[in-house]
This record gives structure tokens, sequence and C-alpha cells, in this order.
């Protein structure tokens, strides 16, 4: 049976990105680089919501000024399975299918069909399958950053949760653990 984990950086005031949807935090450094290039390569694959979705096929093509660590990244991205949520796009790329039917049904089809860890990418997803009670695990990576305002990490009234670890990730980060009540 597969566990949903909704996870991402964010500010310390809690946000993933500004108004826009831009990635405005400072790029991780290369030990929390790495644990995001070996949490992809664990993963039995991921529930994106369209924009942020639209934000990671940066890595659908290799690009000459990428370092190692950033062909490493690519390459466990695109190899683990992408369902991207979306009533907008026709298409996805070539590491993804498309999901346009209802999200809820399709959310518990993946958690009784794929075996495994399944990354929920996107704060609006999360915060839908948050109040179908579908997110099993909420990892908070904070960094010390503020930006004021933004997309929140959670979209959504913030469920009941109960930390269960904490764990400092490089030079500035902390991933906070923590499951439904």
């Amino acid at each position: 049976m597969g566990k949903l984990i909704f996870g991402m950086m964010q500010s310390l005031d809690g946000y993933v990105d500004d108004v826009e949807g831009t990635l405005v935090m400072p790029r991780p450094d290369d030990e929390l680089f790495r644990h995001f290039t070996e949490r992809a390569r664990g993963l039995a694959g991921s529930l994106y919501g369209r924009r942020i979705y639209e934000t990671m096929r940066y890595w659908d093509e290799d690009r000459p000024e990428w370092t190692a660590d950033e062909r490493d990244f690519a390459a466990a991205w695109r190899a683990s399975p992408k369902w991207v949520v979306s009533r907008t796009l026709k298409a996805v790329g070539p590491y993804a299918t498309l999901v346009d039917e209802d999200v809820e049904a399709f959310a518990r089809r993946l958690k009784e069909e794929v075996e495994g860890d399944i990354e929920v990418v996107g704060p609006n997803l999360a915060g839908t399958l948050t109040a179908l009670g579908l997110i099993d695990v909420y990892q908070l990576y904070f960094r010390p950053f503020v930006l004021g305002h933004g997309k929140p990490f959670f979209a959504h009234a913030r469920p009941p949760l109960r930390l269960i670890g904490t764990e400092r990730i490089g030079e500035d980060a902390v991933r906070l653990t923590y499951v439904p009540t």
C-alpha cells in the first residue's frame, strides 16, 4: 500500500513561493540538494499539481551548465513516475501522466495500487488531499529566509498534526515530520 507524503522547502514564515508562484529561496546547499536527490530515488512516484509541475519541467532536459549533482537529480527525477493533476493541461512531458479525472478517486487508487512513498507536490493539491484525509505524512523543510507573503505550505486549514521526527539537513535546513492525529 502506498503512502502520500507532502513535503516542501519553505521560509520561516511558512511560504513556499512568492505571490507570482516564483520559487525565490536561494538554492539549497550541496548536502540538502543531495538529500532531495536521494529522496527522489526512493519514491514510488510523485503526484503533482499543475503549477509546480510546470516549474519542475526544468529537469526534463539536460543543460550543459549543470553540475554533476544537478545531473544526478535530473536523472532521479526523470526515473520516478509522475502523475500531474490538471483540468487545463492537454498534455504533459515525457516522464509524466496527465490526470484529468476525479483527484480523490485517483489518489485513493494510487494508495491502493502503488507500493511505497508517493510524494505530493504543490500546496493547492496537498490542501485538497488534506481536506479529504488522504495525506499520510507532512515533511516541512524550514530554511532561514522570510518571504513575508506568497503561497503558504498549508494552502487550506492546517489539520491536527503530531510531530514524529526532526532532522537537521545541511548547513541551514531542518525537516520536521508530522502525521495527522
